[in-house]
């Protein structure tokens, strides 16, 4: 693990939300188990709301009992008394108490703590946060995490990126996918550039088709007002759907440090053709309107399955199959390299049968499905599979994907982190869907999307 870093204040916009108790407080409390926090450091909760210091330690203790890690296990008391909350929300126009208990901190810490603020809030809140730190002085050498989206089309990106480079420079600038800190994600380019075997098949000459499939089983009920204003197009396709794409597309860097990752990343966003309006589905599952939150009449997408070209020599002619969506049969997290048949002396081989899986959930797993000779006298021929749940290697440490991105924003590495080249990309790959989106199809609960989506590729997880 790299040097731990010096005294940091944290910043956590949004501390009362939703994306806050289930995903960025436990994995500051993780951190704090593992180890991974500076020696010295505090977190300051921002907010509207006048919330004391001891009822919002109340509120981290009541996130980590339901999201976990449970608070009984660790350093609580000593985690608990590194919090601090600052209400009356921060504008330009008025900081609320956010001034006064960040001055109170520092001078704990030291004038020369690193600042880190992380803005845990819906997208349209970034600008006038973002403003408000350049205005009270608090951008001078602050790293800034931006949530996803980055923006929620092409116009307010490009408003959103200039504004911030208004404040900030680019290398202070975290914009967190957390697909990208999984670790299959990660094995995506290391099982690729680590073995000849894998590496030796990476291109159209041996891939038929690349499927990212995130179905997930759970609904909006939760969040049913912001996802009414966002749908499954800009909550994950343009996001985490496009980067775990570029991730498998990419072309070897020149290294897998944070600048040559990233770069490679963003090149081959860059070679992804716009998205064909015919070449996409949209469906609604059936019994989203009545769900309070949802506006009458909403016409936003639950579901999107999409066919995506990438025009360069490597991959020209390959689909990409990008497809998610809510309320459907499985949970699932997977990126599949569906290999051609070969051709040689065995003859009527089954279409589909050597596919290599990465699981992307939870500690991740590589799977190879290939055929095999069944034992015994005749030639007969048998699916089998292989498995390497990475978990179970030799020392493994996985770490959830928030805590290794949060640990790599307070060591300064940005590999992970999207740059705003690539997102620029990405919103012109998805324009011609956002100007011409087809309207979207109902489908039952629990079932694999809508039928017509099955058209756009000849192996689908689920078939």
């Amino acid at each position: 693990m790299a040097t731990t870093p010096g005294p940091t204040l944290f910043v956590l916009f949004g501390a009362t939300g939703d994306l806050a108790r289930r995903m960025v407080l436990p994995a500051f409390y993780t951190l704090a188990i593992e180890g991974l926090l500076p020696d010295d450091w505090i977190l300051v909760g921002n907010g509207r709301g006048d919330v004391s210091h001891e009822n919002f330690r109340k509120h981290v203790h009541d996130a980590l009992t339901e999201f976990g890690p449970a608070p009984g296990k660790g350093p609580w008391r000593e985690f608990a008394s590194r919090l601090r909350f600052a209400g009356g929300g921060f504008a330009s126009a008025d900081p609320g108490s956010l001034l006064d208990v960040i001055a109170e901190a520092r001078s704990q810490l030291g004038e020369k703590a690193q600042l880190v603020h992380y803005l845990a809030i819906p997208p349209v809140a970034f600008p006038g946060i973002t403003e408000a730190l350049g205005t009270h002085g608090l951008a001078e050498n602050a790293r800034v995490v931006y949530e996803k989206p980055f923006g929620t089309s092409p116009s307010s990106f490009q408003s959103l990126n200039r504004l911030v480079h208004r404040v900030l420079k680019e290398e202070q600038v975290y914009r967190i996918d957390h697909f990208l800190g999984k670790e299959a994600t990660q094995n995506l380019h290391v099982a690729r550039f680590a073995n000849e075997a894998f590496a030796a098949m990476w291109s159209r000459d041996h891939i038929e088709s690349v499927q990212i499939d995130v179905p997930e089983t759970l609904g909006v009920e939760q969040r049913a007002e912001f996802y009414d204003a966002t749908g499954a197009v800009l909550d994950m396709l343009v996001t985490h759907l496009f980067q775990v794409a570029a991730e498998v597309a990419m072309e070897p860097p020149a290294g897998l440090g944070s600048a040559d990752l990233q770069a490679a990343r963003e090149k081959v966003i860059r070679a992804f053709r716009p998205l064909d309006p015919a070449e996409v589905v949209l469906g609604q599952y059936a019994g989203y309107k009545q769900i309070k939150g949802v506006r009458r009449g909403s016409r936003t997408d639950t579901y999107v399955a999409a066919r995506l070209w990438i025009d360069n020599p490597r991959w020209r002619g390959v689909p990409f199959l990008l497809r998610t969506g809510k309320k459907l049969a499985e949970s699932r997290q997977v990126v599949s390299l569906v290999l051609k048949s070969p051709k040689g002396p065995l003859s009527a081989l089954p279409a589909q049968s050597n596919v290599l899986t990465f699981d992307l959930a939870g500690d991740g797993a590589i799977d190879l499905s290939l055929l095999a000779k069944r034992p015994g006298v005749a030639l007969d021929l048998e699916p089998g599979h292989v498995q390497l749940p990475l978990a179970e290697l030799p020392d493994a440490e996985p770490l959830p994907p928030y805590v290794r991105l949060i640990h790599d924003v307070l060591t300064g590495d940005r590999a992970l982190f999207t740059r705003p080249d690539g997102l620029s990309a990405t919103w012109k790959t998805v324009r011609p869907l956002l100007d011409s989106p087809p309207a979207p199809a109902s489908y039952p609960q629990g079932s694999w999307g809508p039928a017509k989506a099955r058209k756009l590729a000849t192996w689908l997880l689920g078939s």
